[in-house]
């Protein structure tokens, strides 16, 4: 009946009329079986032959010719093809007055659109409705609590002032600092006023700081620039605000260079950032010798430049004489902070600077080394016997190299070596000591003990291009006695693993430290 009721609206307005048998007719073509059917429900439920058939066998190719001609075929008689178009037309007009189902688009979903109405088909168009309505953008709670509440300041209760500027704020927030939750709950003055004016003790807070620690108070995330990340933690330290502290000494490790690392360090040390203060120190230690400069040496205070020079851990290119030389420009950079010139030129200027103010202030360490060379030369020192760290550390000398790509390469290391000539090789991955006492020629004096000592510990790096470390290797200290011109492989290494350029530093102790 709905099919019917949908032939009768069908768009030219057509009504399907005419005879009764015409009626029978369409009747049978609307159960789907191509045999006439009773036009009157109360009528007989057996077939109704088709006009002028005679026999069941044309009564069927009467009815495949009409099926035919319904589909629109082009051998079907006039009739059946002007039923067929008007049955075409009521179809269509019956699917349009049907909803569309869940999430399959009305009109403008075009004709070639053919989508089955079971029960799976309805199931995923809920699905496809379900996942379009989250796939809607809403505010998030924070933001909108963000922009409404802290950027427009509606519903304030509370004027926060400082460095001339005003924010709108609110109690219940600005408790989750520790400065404002004491202020407000204790009996102090602040905790009745509308407009407090904030005094700022330290120096490196600024308006946009205020700005960036005020604004954490009403969100989830704060993006902290490392330009800001300095004055931030001053901010966050003063208002006692400890997930934003944490979050800026993240910054700090993550974007650690050359440009930034004194200033960090300072600031770990003010604000108590332990593993900032470290992250930092290790930096230094890495790359201080590798990338000198003049800005670098200016922020380097004299305390940080104490650890860095005593410690073992310093990566020396090339020689400890190296180390002397960093600090004659380094010290002539704090005299005359005002200097302004190269690192090419730096040294000549310290030197010039340091030969007008001459001053016996090295006697003590060149009377050290000389009572120990005279040990060395009266056979009475070998050479270290055992390994004690905290000796090794503070006496050891430090010796460097660069490897710019995988080769082969030897280079010796002199100059306060007591007679021990060392040689050193890179070849095949494997990094080998020589003792040269007589296979090789030598500029200085060489020892011709049967047997010397030396304790050690070589270390090889690689860095990425802000200078954090990308591997590391170390031998450990290790004490090894070598005869005459002996050879030993101290380090094997998987190339697969080196990333260049490797640079090798090393410690050494040719003599047994004096006892005190």
């Amino acid at each position: 009946m709905e099919l019917v009721q949908g032939l009768e609206h069908s768009g030219d307005g057509e009504r399907l009329g005419g005879s009764d048998g015409e009626g029978k007719a369409l009747t049978g073509v609307s159960g789907g079986r191509g045999r006439a059917g009773p036009a009157d429900p109360k009528a007989s439920s057996q077939p109704v032959p088709l006009q002028g058939c005679d026999s069941p066998a044309p009564r069927r190719r009467r009815a495949a010719a009409a099926a035919e001609g319904l589909g629109g075929g082009s051998g079907a008689p006039p009739r059946a093809a002007a039923m067929g178009s008007v049955l075409s037309r009521g179809l269509r007009r019956h699917r349009e007055l049907l909803p569309p189902a869940d999430g399959e688009p009305g009109d403008s979903g075009g004709r070639g659109s053919k989508r089955g109405r079971g029960d799976s088909d309805s199931d995923s168009g809920d699905e496809r409705l379900h996942s379009g309505r989250r796939r809607k953008k809403f505010k998030s709670t924070s933001e909108y609590i963000y922009l409404t509440l802290f950027l427009n300041g509606e519903n304030s209760d509370i004027k926060i002032r400082a460095l001339g500027e005003e924010w709108n704020l609110h109690k219940i927030y600005l408790c989750q600092s520790g400065y404002f939750s004491s202020m407000f709950s204790g009996s102090w003055k602040e905790s009745s006023m509308n407009t407090i004016e904030l005094e700022i003790p330290d120096q490196n807070i600024d308006v946009e700081a205020l700005q960036v620690a005020f604004g954490s108070l009403y969100r989830d995330e704060v993006l902290i620039k490392p330009s800001q990340v300095v004055a931030v933690s001053a901010a966050a330290c003063m208002l006692q605000l400890d997930g934003l502290i944490q979050q800026c000494g993240e910054t700090m490790k993550e974007t650690i260079n050359a440009k930034t690392v004194c200033g960090y360090y300072k600031a770990a040390e003010t604000y108590g950032l332990d593993s900032v203060k470290k992250k930092c120190l290790e930096w230094l230690l890495n790359n201080m010798m590798i990338h000198q400069s003049v800005e670098l040496f200016k922020g380097i205070s004299i305390n940080l430049m104490k650890q860095l020079i005593s410690s073992s851990n310093l990566f020396v290119m090339q020689v400890e004489m190296d180390v002397y030389t960093m600090l004659k420009k380094w010290m002539f950079l704090q005299l005359v902070p005002s200097w302004n010139g190269s690192l090419k030129h730096l040294l000549g200027e310290a030197d010039a600077w340091f030969a007008e103010r001459r001053k016996e202030w090295l006697s003590p360490v060149y009377k050290q080394l000389w009572f120990a060379m005279l040990r060395v030369e009266q056979e009475n020192d070998i050479g270290p016997q055992e390994i004690n760290k905290e000796e090794l550390e503070g006496n050891s000398m430090r010796c460097g190299r660069k490897l710019a790509e995988d080769g082969d390469y030897c280079w010796r290391w002199t100059g306060f070596n007591f007679g021990f000539d060392l040689l050193v090789t890179y070849t095949n991955s494997c990094i080998t000591f020589k003792r040269n006492t007589l296979s090789q020629p030598c500029s200085g004096s060489v020892s011709l003990q049967p047997r010397r000592s030396i304790a050690f510990r070589l270390h090889l790096a690689s860095f990425d291009s802000t200078g954090r470390v990308t591997r590391s290797i170390t031998t450990g200290y290790q004490i090894l006695s070598f005869e005459k011109d002996q050879e030993e492989v101290v380090m094997y290494l998987d190339s697969r693993l080196l990333i260049f350029p490797v640079y090798i530093c090393c410690n050494f102790l040719y003599t047994s430290p004096e006892k005190q």
